[in-house]
């Protein structure tokens, strides 16, 4: 909306013309007055240039056009020059005065026509804004709701619509504890300052069916009480995948666990064995069946102990993208390093070439390394851990080096249930079989000064490693 341009002859492009004008008129009416002097005066004549020339002059200027006009309408006049001073000075006061008012009254609108202006322009940007906000939330592949305070749902965007309601119907105007209970416990008990947070619960559609919700919200003050804005996504075929996988590595881990355990029993039996043989030539245990039986069971639990990683135990191999899986490493580990006061150098090459991996065991390795590496440095003055990367003959390795206490028996890294082992000693012997299984290793590299472990993955290009996996 714009106000009417009622005074548009005072524009800027105009001044030259007016300011003649004026001139003009001034002279005009001196030349009349002066003609007309035995009978009439025409001073009053003189407030018409000065309200023209006022909307450009500034107010010395006025005042000066406005006592030369006082001073040629007295010039002028056959009125009694004995009070020529007393009308000079009102005559004066008069023509100021209207100039001024003019002035004022141009530089107030002046004023006015500027602020609508900013108004229409912020008007302007608030409306684009809107519109962009309005067009982000329709377009959002997440749902995204707003709530008053009673629960109602004001706003849904159609990704809501689809998450939450059956086709046909509308989601606003109805109550969100139908669909998310937690939120509308969230709203009703929002402290003064409001929530910003986020949380995962129940969520159910129209239909009944219940479904994990991911929700990021907000509650906010209005004059019509608190309300709730939230961003909600469907969790559930995370939590499907994030099970069906977390169960596909217990078993793998499981069966990793068991032939260590199968490992070292069928040492026992072998020795246990040698002993039997060596028995067996002591004439009085010959012929005795208790004997013999004794060495049927070691031989059989030697058999049942033979259990190794079988074919169906390796994982699925893919091509990866190594640089990601470092990446989210990064995230994951950052903050406890940057907590236990753990400098951490990332030398990765963003250049590397892809890898044969599996993405999520790949991760439990370099997590097992990274933790190892903090608790190895828990006491010592310098705490640093490098993780590089390079490509060397056909395969990329990453490394881990920290400066930690070191390892004082190298030989018995990779060995299972180590005797001084902190917890199970079963870390680095899964993680090696792990690595191992997808066709790399896992190398221990001695430095004088703490330990680096190096995993070898073989490149996409190198068919060799997937042979020898």
């Amino acid at each position: 909306m714009r106000l009417p341009n009622a005074l548009s002859i005072y524009a800027p492009e105009n001044r030259r013309l007016l300011l003649s004008l004026a001139a003009v008129l001034v002279l005009v009416i001196a030349l009349i007055d002066w003609w007309t002097e035995p009978y009439i005066s025409l001073g009053f004549l003189y407030l018409f240039p000065i309200m023209i020339a006022s909307g450009f002059l500034s107010r010395t200027e006025i005042v000066g056009v406005a006592i030369l006009c006082a001073f040629l309408q007295e010039k002028f006049s056959n009125l009694p020059p004995a009070d020529a001073i007393p009308r000079l000075v009102l005559s004066s006061a008069g023509f100021v005065g209207t100039g001024l008012l003019i002035f004022e009254l141009l530089r107030n609108r002046r004023i006015v026509l500027q602020h609508l202006q900013e108004v229409e322009s912020q008007i302007q940007l608030r409306r684009e804004a809107e519109e962009q906000v309005r067009a982000l939330v329709d377009s959002s592949p997440a749902a995204i709701i707003t709530v008053d305070s009673e629960g109602t749902i004001i706003l849904a965007n159609e990704a809501a619509q689809r998450l939450l309601i059956a086709s046909g119907q509308q989601l606003s105007g109805n109550n969100i504890q139908t669909y998310l209970p937690a939120l509308l416990a969230a709203l009703q008990s929002s402290r003064p300052q409001g929530f910003r947070t986020s949380l995962q619960c129940r969520g159910k559609r129209s239909d009944g069916e219940v479904f994990l919700a991911g929700v990021w919200f907000s509650t906010y003050p209005t004059l019509s009480g608190n309300r709730l804005a939230a961003i909600i996504v469907d969790l559930s075929e995370d939590l499907r995948n994030r099970e069906d996988l977390s169960l596909d590595y217990l078993l793998k881990n499981t069966r990793i666990l068991m032939s260590a355990v199968s490992h070292e029993i069928r040492n026992l039996c072998g020795a246990a064995l040698v002993v039997h043989k060596n028995l067996a030539r002591v004439n009085v245990l010959q012929d005795n069946a208790d004997f013999d039986a004794l060495g049927t069971v070691i031989q059989g639990l030697e058999k049942l102990s033979s259990l190794e990683l079988s074919d169906a135990s390796v994982p699925a191999r893919s091509a990866t993208e190594l640089t990601s899986v470092l990446d989210e490493l990064r995230v994951l580990i950052e903050s406890a390093y940057h907590e236990a006061n753990i400098e951490l150098n990332w030398m990765v090459d963003d250049s590397i070439p892809l890898v044969w991996a599996d993405r999520y065991g790949l991760m439990q390795v370099f997590l097992n390394l990274a933790k190892n590496s903090r608790r190895a440095m828990k006491d010592q003055e310098a705490k640093r851990l490098t993780i590089s990367t390079s490509a060397e003959d056909g395969a990329v390795v990453v490394r881990f080096e920290d400066t930690g206490t070191g390892i004082a028996n190298p030989e018995t890294l990779f060995r299972p249930f180590q005797r001084d082992a902190q917890a199970t000693g079963l870390g680095l012997y899964v993680s090696r079989a792990l690595v191992k299984s997808l066709g790399g290793d896992l190398l221990f590299e001695p430095r004088d000064r703490g330990c680096c472990f190096a995993v070898v993955l073989q490149t996409v290009g190198n068919s060799q490693g997937l042979a020898n996996a």
